[in-house]
């Protein structure tokens, strides 16, 4: 043991000098490694050459990461928002629309199935095999909306053997978490596997007790998951999902934004943020005068067939989707009361995708596919007794249908040079279709009746070829790699309709359409672990050229509440990410993260008056860091018992709303950024794990601080304020059987 500690301490410092240094042959996975499909076949990920971070779902466990929204905790320079649904930025890079007609700019996927709707995505998070999270972009083998990165959760898979297990969580907030499990061998080649969740509590946000109206509770989601795996022989297998979750709760989850700025929101567009303790900052004052609600569900199922011949292997992945969304909330437009508003979607879509992977063990590999993925929705939003409107009973959006469809081919081989030294390229066409039939409409009592006051349709399609380049060596226990990607986001529309097209049609292009987003990113990084394995690291350094990053807010402009998209002319987004985990001895464990990100804007003008190259992009602090210990003890029974902390800090970041002028205060003309300050959030564990890990017991703390951070922010209307969870608390068991 001491030989090994003075090894690890001496080569740390040393590390970036000599990354190769004691190294080991990888034949096999090592003791903290994972397989991973990143590159859509399976890999090692310290042998995968692009910047990933995968977890297992017993790391997911000991870092109590029982949410999608948690994983910001463990992988760097990511982080998961409630907004509209789940808001994802990875490296700067991020989209505010969670509309119909709206794209995320990093791809959430489940068992390799792009889910589109950001508000079907949370429910997906249980029974899982492990996590990938790809950072950067990933145009060539996933491609469709991946500028920012990609979001992966792979659900287990059926197997061989009987097995089953039962999970429960109970914490504050009135939190319920349990996740049952059954897998079942049924004949040789065949076996089933079902899970059940059930995920419920409380809201964080705090009523007065002015209001009528209970927030509780906040989620209470029901879930389940049936997969079945048939081998008809050694080289074909298909594997077939379906799922169900049921989405109900009491969504509100807003505070003024006086809860953490003073008003007016002036100085310079960067208003002052104000100390408040966590009940204070989490109250809210003003009474709903309407009660919120969520009636939602979504289903899918999914077919992939795997066939190897000879030295290809085949792959099909085919999937079909609905979501429907029955909703219910105030609409806050800064009065002692707010108004309801009521909202009803119906969503589907389909996706298929074939690939074809060539490997004969020589030194050249590669696979091609094609890719097809349409989505339709109908939905209906409207603000009942809109008091900007007198007289009116409703102001509202009724769109149908609206359309997504993308098609796309690509290919990426990879060839070795040398022994160990591989060249890799990659490229992907990609064809968009959006459009979109609908209207805004004013109801008025009878006998007037429905009143249109625009038309918003319109139809455009955007193609694009990314390509990928790059180069790794293998060297021993040590992957060095460089690459440059790129990434693209199709264009979208606003509401309203081009001049021209019809009666009432006066918009320009230029103000009704905008244009697709794209990233070129270069990166390179190195892999490696040595002293015997009690030393792993992953370190990257990257620069993004960002050009036509698309920006949604909340506008009046449009003769009532609507949404605005505009894309800005550049960004620039430098950086670099350092992971290491230190294991001098097998009862301790240490890991540690740190991230650098410059992340601006190089070209763009938000408002005339206003030039906004150099300020930094949305939800991107300067550096952000963490740093776990954990402690194992080995009982002689055979049981152990595990003591977790983790710290991760977070230098400050801006959320701005790009709304000019504000209704709030019409003098100030241009954006607002409101600065999150910089912090810090605390988590333990402290687990008991019975020999042969028949059942475990947990308990766990997160958010020790009570910090309250920033999610969101509009100063829109009556303005309002998101928060990231409070801190949270409870205990854990599960058993095997």
């Amino acid at each position: 043991m001491a030989h090994r500690l003075r090894t690890y301490l001496c080569v740390t410092a040393a590390l970036v000098a000599s990354p190769a240094l004691a190294q080991e042959q990888p034949d096999a996975p090592q003791d903290g490694d994972i397989v991973v499909t990143a590159t859509r076949t399976e890999s090692l990920a310290s042998k995968t050459p692009i910047a990933l971070t995968a977890i297992g779902s017993e790391g997911l466990r000991d870092a109590g990461v029982t949410n999608p929204t948690a994983l910001a905790d463990v992988v760097p320079n990511l982080s998961i928002d409630r907004a509209n649904g789940l808001q994802i930025t990875i490296r700067g890079v991020t989209s505010t629309d969670g509309t119909e007609k709206g794209d995320p700019s990093a791809a959430f996927l489940l068992d390799g199935v792009y889910i589109a709707r950001p508000q079907a995505q949370e429910v997906s998070f249980f029974d899982i095999e492990r996590v990938e999270v790809l950072r950067g972009p990933q145009g060539t083998l996933f491609g469709r909306n991946t500028t920012a990165g990609v979001v992966h959760v792979i659900s287990a898979r059926p197997t061989d053997r009987f097995s089953a297990s039962f999970d429960a969580t109970y914490g504050n907030y009135d939190t319920i978490q349990a996740t049952a499990v059954v897998n079942v061998p049924v004949a040789t080649g065949f076996a089933l596997r079902g899970a059940l969740n059930y995920d419920r509590r409380d809201s964080y946000v705090i009523q007065s007790a002015t209001s009528p109206f209970g927030l509780d509770p906040a989620k209470k989601n029901l879930s389940a998951r049936l997969s079945a795996l048939i081998e008809f022989g050694p080289d074909i297998s298909l594997l077939v999902k379906g799922d169900y979750s049921s989405i109900k709760g009491r969504p509100t989850n807003t505070v003024r934004l006086t809860n953490f700025f003073d008003r007016p929101f002036v100085a310079e567009g960067r208003p002052h943020y104000i100390s408040m303790g966590s009940a204070q900052r989490r109250t809210r004052l003003h009474n709903d005068g309407v009660e919120s609600f969520y009636d939602n569900e979504t289903w899918g199922i999914s077919a992939e067939l795997n066939w190897a011949f000879g030295p290809v292997d085949m792959t099909y992945l085919g999937s079909y989707r609905e979501l429907t969304r029955h909703e219910g909330g105030p609409q806050d437009f800064g009065g002692p009361i707010a108004f309801p508003g009521v909202f009803d979607g119906e969503y589907w879509q389909n996706s298929q995708e074939l690939r074809f992977a060539y490997n004969d063990g020589g030194p050249f590999t590669g696979q091609v596919g094609g890719y097809y993925f349409k989505e339709k929705s109908g939905i209906g939003a409207y603000i009942l007794n809109p008091p900007f409107i007198p007289g009116a009973t409703a102001y509202g959006f009724p769109q149908d249908p609206t359309i997504s469809e993308s098609k796309g081919v690509f290919g990426q081989v990879s060839y070795e040079l040398i022994p160990d030294l591989k060249l890799t390229g990659g490229i992907r066409y990609s064809h968009d279709l959006k459009s979109r039939v609908g209207q805004t409409v004013i109801v008025f009592p009878a006998p007037v009746g429905v009143v249109p006051t625009q038309q918003n349709t319109a139809r455009r399609t955007f193609s694009k070829v990314t390509w990928r380049a790059g180069i790794d060596y293998n060297i021993g226990n040590t992957l060095l790699y460089a690459t440059v990607s790129t990434g693209y986001k199709a264009g979208g529309f606003n509401d309203g309709c081009e001049a021209g097209t019809g009666t009432g049609c006066v918009l320009p292009a230029d103000i009704l359409y905008y244009d697709p987003e794209t990233l070129t990113a270069y990166e390179g990084g190195v892999k490696t672990r040595f002293a015997d394995g009690a030393v792993r690291l992953n370190a990257s350094i990257f620069h993004y050229d960002y050009k036509g990053l698309q920006l949604s807010f909340q506008s009046n402009s449009c003769g009532g509440p609507c949404q605005i998209t505009t894309n800005a002319a550049a960004a620039k987004v430098d950086g670099i990410e350092l992971e290491t985990v230190l294991q001098p001895h097998s009862a301790h464990r240490f890991d540690f993260s740190i991230s650098y990100l410059n992340a601006r804007y190089k070209r763009f003008r938000p408002h005339a008056t206003i030039d906004y190259a150099g300020v930094d992009l949305d939800r991107s602090p300067s550096l952000t860091a963490s740093a776990g210990y954990n402690f194992t003890y080995e009982m002689a029974n055979g049981g152990k018992i595990e003591a977790g902390a983790r710290v991760r800090l977070s230098d400050a970041y801006y959320i701005t709303d790009f709304a000019v002028p504000l209704a709030t205060n019409p003098a100030q003309k241009g954006p607002l950024q409101f600065r999150q300050p910089s912090f810090h959030k605390t988590d333990l564990t402290l687990t008991y794990t019975a020999p042969e890990d028949r059942f475990y017991l947990q308990a766990y703390a997160k958010n020790l601080e009570n910090e309250i951070t920033l999610s969101t922010a509009s100063a829109q209307n009556g303005t309002s304020a998101a928060f990231a969870d409070p801190r949270t608390y409870g205990v854990r068991a599960g058993v095997k059987f």
